[in-house]
């Protein structure tokens, strides 16, 4: 799995983990940021509570009786993934939206997708919905979700935080393009054309949109939001989702 790590994910995960430890070196040694601690923690544990109680509490999981054939599909890339223990997958309704995400609760992880991009299951698209799980998934064997709190200071830092999860949306991005390469390329057009248009978009041309579509604004919205522009996400696994180039020797230490 390391060769499919971006290298910016390791920089930048560095850089944050110092930077925090130094600001919680800084806040320990008053009582100001003791207390300070002591509130962004509390806070921090009641939003996620909430997050999770409204997700288990309406959402719908998917088991060996709902939903059967995509727990089948769930459970057999956890276990390609070699995932000990495959985590709950929650269908939600969005109103449209399309989005998926892992979270973590008292050392839980949970998986949630919305019914708009679920549906891509029963509407023969299940490569794109493989990539999707698989992409969840990587963000949970990667323990991106156990480090949060570690690193949570360093969200106060202008770019970095948002740099190092869009380093950390390429490494899963990867990981899920080696794994389900069929659906690869589908599971990111649907984010960006929907679940029925994603079939007829051209993603050579939706990528060269991508450099003739350049400026300030372009790229101060990617430099402050948490994911890549979905163009380039697309050229990084264009690139990358066959894993040709991996020996047979390394394949056997991933």
């Amino acid at each position: 799995m390391n060769l499919l790590v971006h290298p910016k994910e390791k920089f930048y995960f560095k850089l944050s983990l110092i930077i925090s430890i130094l600001i919680y070196l800084m806040l320990v040694l008053s009582i100001v940021g003791i207390v300070y601690i002591i509130m962004g923690v509390v806070i921090g544990f009641i939003v996620q509570g909430l997050a999770v109680g409204q997700i288990r509490g309406n959402g719908v999981r998917i088991s060996e009786s709902q939903f059967p054939e995509v727990y089948k599909l769930a459970d057999q890339i956890a276990s390609k993934m070699e995932i000990k223990q495959m985590p709950p997958v929650y269908i939600i309704q969005s109103g449209g939206l399309l989005n998926a995400f892992a979270m973590r609760f008292l050392g839980r992880n949970y998986v949630v997708i919305y019914s708009e991009v679920f549906e891509l299951a029963y509407e023969q698209g299940e490569d794109a919905l493989a990539f999707i799980l698989s992409h969840e998934f990587a963000h949970i064997k990667r323990k991106h979700l156990s480090w949060r709190w570690f690193l949570f200071p360093s969200t106060f830092i202008p770019f970095l935080s948002q740099a190092y999860s869009r380093a950390c949306e390429y490494t899963c991005d990867r990981i899920a393009a080696y794994n389900q390469p069929a659906g690869a390329m589908a599971g990111l057009l649907v984010l960006a054309a929907g679940k029925r248009l994603y079939k007829n978009v051209d993603a050579a041309e939706y990528v060269k949109q991508a450099n003739r579509e350049a400026g300030f604004w372009i790229w101060i919205a990617e430099k402050l939001s948490t994911h890549p522009n979905l163009p380039y996400r697309i050229l990084a696994i264009d690139q990358k989702a066959q894993m040709k180039v991996i020996t047979n020797r390394e394949l056997t230490s991933i």
